[in-house]
């Protein structure tokens, strides 16, 4: 989750700009909702950005930024790939996307006393950019989210020349999260060949899951899949949005052509490699359906293979092993960051990494972010023996001045959790502008007949009976899979209880799968029965 601000001048002259709007899952908490950086701090010292910039197109980048940023109401500033996945986050939300400004890597551009110029840089998502940000006297790098990698697959190299050309910088305000690890990150190009060998020793279906905006991942599996005479499905709606628009943008140009996941069941089990979202244990992604044989196009049996192609977020652990323990009584075999470490790479640097940039770029200060604590204080280290100072390790909510003086703490501001919740209608609190119901169109008649099951949740009688004439359409199926899992899941006595709960995850469901709302009207009738069991 990232947003940080600079500012240029001094009190209500000042003026501010931002970088970044991510946001994160809360996985830990009910329904798994979002956390957003919380806004009060800004509010209380009056500082409103005059443009919001973003560095790449990751979630914990721009997640945040079409809940946050009709509070602004800016202009965005952002390359090709993340300004289109921002478009289709402000699209779902019934936001006009106009302030959103396509800039291409290694330009400039310039807003109030900022000038900024875009630094192309290898990551995991093409495109990713570090920012040197010039103001009066002062020259910051603010490095986002890097490597140094040889052959990334897509994009390319860093260039020396570009990084050398701009010592020496004042401030670097620099990645940690990879700080106590010696050496270098592997190179995407090192993991495409290990996909290339697991997936031809592979019988069974493979299933490969990674992060969706992980784009030259998912083209080294594509690649390995169709070297090894297999087809290529793609299961997950954020992995089918994200191809889609890079593939818009001349990325994934030489991908092979993608089969359908209903057609799945058609084809021999060692001609199908699946990529699929849900490599962080989320409840509602499309390898945990795998993992509970609910999924309605394929069901994984003993010979498959299942890959995880990415690192645990903190955080995720339980869901993760729980997920990996589900692929397993099914006869799957699971290859995985402990077993198979090759089969994935970070995206940020390493210690040697580290070095190398700033033999380049010659910093006076550091500024280390990202990570924890001892990630940031690996990273101080690395600096002091540079002769970099670097004397903070700032938390969120830090209001740090730099000037002819160095780095000072200013202020700390608390930063309590802001949640929203993932099933919501209308915008966070306060936003401004129309409310979300306002963009409904259309209704939608849905009826259920349900029974209570002796596990304590409920289960669907019979077929939908639903009139959807009226709004746009949608896949009933997925609406009836999900809706069978939410029954059961739901813990309530009576229907009036069980309409309250159902209600909000229905209108949430709607909103995730629709591009207007329309107005649900949901009736729910019991089956007048003895109580039932899903085993039986």
């Amino acid at each position: 989750m990232n947003l940080s601000l600079y500012g240029h001048g001094e009190g209500q002259d000042a003026a501010w700009i931002a970088v970044d709007c991510g946001m994160m899952i809360r996985q830990d908490l009910p329904d798994s909702p979002l956390q957003v950086p919380n806004l009060a701090s800004l509010e209380t010292l009056g500082i409103a950005p005059r443009a919001l910039i973003i560095t790449h197109g990751h979630e914990d980048h721009i997640g945040a930024a079409a809940w946050l940023w009709p509070k602004w109401g800016c202009p965005i500033y952002a390359t090709p790939l993340a300004a289109g996945l921002l478009r289709a986050k402000f699209h779902e939300r019934g936001l006009a996307s106009d302030a959103i400004q396509v800039i291409e890597p290694g330009e400039a551009m310039e807003t109030g006393p900022f000038t900024l110029r875009f630094l192309p840089v290898p990551h995991s998502i093409p495109e990713s950019c570090s920012l040197l940000i010039a103001a009066g006297e002062h020259r910051v790098l603010h490095t986002g989210d890097w490597k140094l990698d040889p052959d990334p697959l897509l994009g390319a190299p860093i260039s020396p020349a570009t990084f050398r050309a701009l010592a020496p910088v004042d401030l670097v305000v620099g990645d940690s999260t990879n700080a106590p690890l010696p050496g270098e990150s592997r190179s995407e190009g090192e993991v495409a060949k290990a996909l290339d060998h697991t997936i031809a020793r592979c019988r069974g279906r493979v299933v490969v899951t990674c992060f969706a905006s992980n784009l030259a991942r998912v083209l080294a599996i594509g690649r390995a899949a169709e070297r090894c005479g297999r087809r290529v499905s793609l299961m997950g709606r954020s992995m089918e949005r994200m191809v889609a628009v890079a593939r818009g943008l001349g990325y994934l140009d030489d991908f092979p052509p993608l089969v359908p996941s209903s057609d799945l069941g058609y084809l021999p089990p060692e001609e199908v490699v699946v990529i699929a979202t849900g490599s962080q244990g989320e409840p509602r992604a499309a390898l945990q359906r795998l993992a509970r044989g609910r999924h309605r196009s394929l069901e994984l049996a003993p010979g498959d293979s299942v890959i995880f192609s990415a690192k645990a977020i903190p955080g995720n652990e339980l869901l993760i092993e729980r997920l990996k323990r589900g692929l397993g009584q099914l006869g799957v075999e699971v290859l995985d960051e402990f077993n198979h470490p090759e089969l994935h790479a970070s995206g940020h640097p390493a210690q040697e990494e580290l070095r190398t940039l700033y033999g380049w770029v010659k910093p006076r200060y550091l500024l280390p972010v990202h990570g924890e604590p001892r990630h940031q204080q690996a990273h101080r280290e690395i600096a002091e023996s540079l002769g970099i100072l670097a004397p903070l390790s700032p938390l969120n909510g830090d209001m740090i001045r730099f000037d002819a003086d160095g780095l000072t703490l200013e202020a700390r501001h608390p930063q309590p959790p802001c949640i929203i919740d993932q099933n919501a209608v209308a915008p966070l609190p306060g936003l401004g502008g129309r409310q979300r119901r306002e963009s409904r169109h259309g209704s939608l008649y849905l009826a259920l007949t349900v029974a209570a099951t002796d596990e304590g949740g409920w289960t669907r009688i019979g077929r939908l009976m639903l009139d959807a004439s009226e709004s746009q359409p949608f896949d009933e199926t997925d609406l009836g899979e999900w809706l069978d899992e939410v029954l059961a899941s739901l813990r309530v006595e009576t229907l009036a209880d069980l309409r309250l709960a159902l209600q909000p995850r229905l209108i949430g469901w709607f909103d995730e799968h629709l591009r207007r709302l329309p107005e649900i009207h949901l009736q729910i009738l019991a089956m007048e029965t003895s109580t039932i069991s899903h085993t039986g």
